[in-house]
């Protein structure tokens, strides 16, 4: 998964997974990671952290906001981080790659995208561009709000900046900023009675299965270029990267479409399975790809990983 546009210090990272063969069994047990309380991540790291148990490593997950995961990862107090989704956290990301104290190992969702979203009905009824919003028209039925997420996300970042640029004429909305749960039930219930709302919507989630919603046309690139479209990366410490090349080749071989990260959020989120589980469930469904992402990696003492984690994992053929 080795993408085009690297730093020198990812140039150097590369040619430590390179050596993994030399370096593996060398390697410290240990692997910490960051997990913010996002359906997507949790389920995401689990897995991660499913494989590298089986390979012989000691991960350990923690429960942290975006701002102190970068904080954490500067610090070099956490070594893993499966969710650096851009453009979001884009200043947050660029400091950190300007200190060089990160490894951008590349996105590992694809298909995902960050937008203003909307009940179908809502969309049907004209009310298809951001560029709208603030037609009396619809800013009436909307009641100039916003829900959204957290605040200290990215997404309320990025949204407040817009109040405060008056991006789409949004400068006297107000934006209702709670957690994630609490905008889901906010958005859920308004559908459930048909009433108008717009929210901070992403895919992948289950929200994209269990509500029928679209996104409206950000022509003004607020949730960033083609039309929100988002990288979400897996980082590493630089430090990480090269004490560890084998676990480093692990975590940057794995890789999701935003269908398939959307069905893992579904199975935690929406129908409140353990993480672990549902994790599990899609490794023994997805043997080829499990396949894939272990390619070259061994287990901490050398042997060849994929014979390993199917046997210990019960994972059929691929």
């Amino acid at each position: 998964m080795i993408l085009p546009h690297r730093s020198l210090s990812f140039v150097l990272a590369g040619s430590l997974l390179a050596m993994s063969g030399l370096a593996h069994a060398q390697e410290p047990a240990e692997v910490r990671l960051s997990s913010p309380a996002w359906p997507g991540v949790t389920v995401k790291t689990s897995l991660a952290s499913t494989l590298l148990e089986t390979l012989g490593y000691e991960p350990r997950a923690e429960e942290l906001g975006s701002t102190i995961t970068y904080e954490a990862l500067n610090q070099d107090e956490l070594d893993a981080f499966l969710a650096g989704w851009l453009p979001a956290q884009q200043g947050m990301y660029d400091t950190a790659m300007e200190k060089g104290t990160l490894v951008d190992l590349g996105n590992n969702v694809d298909g995902a995208r960050l937008g203003f979203a909307v009940p179908v009905y809502v969309y049907e009824a004209g009310l298809t561009s951001a560029e709208q919003l603030d037609d009396p028209e619809f800013a009436d039925k909307l009641e100039s709000t916003i829900y959204s997420i957290e605040v200290g996300s990215g997404m309320s970042d990025t949204l407040n900046g817009a109040v405060e640029a008056d991006t789409y004429g949004l400068g006297d909305w107000s934006l209702s900023e709670t957690s994630t749960p609490g905008m889901l039930s906010a958005a859920g219930s308004a559908i459930d009675r048909e009433e108008w709302i717009v929210f901070a919507g992403w895919t992948p989630h289950w929200m994209n299965i269990e509500h029928d919603v679209r996104y409206l046309d950000d022509t003004q690139d607020m949730w960033g270029p083609e039309g929100g479209r988002s990288d979400v990366k897996t980082l590493v410490t630089t430090a990480f990267a090269e004490s560890n090349p084998n676990a480093t080749r692990l975590l940057d071989q794995l890789s999701f479409s935003a269908d398939q990260q959307s069905e893992m959020i579904r199975g935690f989120s929406f129908e409140e399975r353990e993480p672990e589980a549902v994790a599990l469930e899609w490794l023994r469904e997805n043997p080829a790809q499990v396949e894939t992402f272990l390619e070259g990696v061994t287990t901490r003492d050398g042997e060849p990983a994929w014979p390993v984690v199917q046997e210990a994992l019960e994972i059929p053929e691929a």
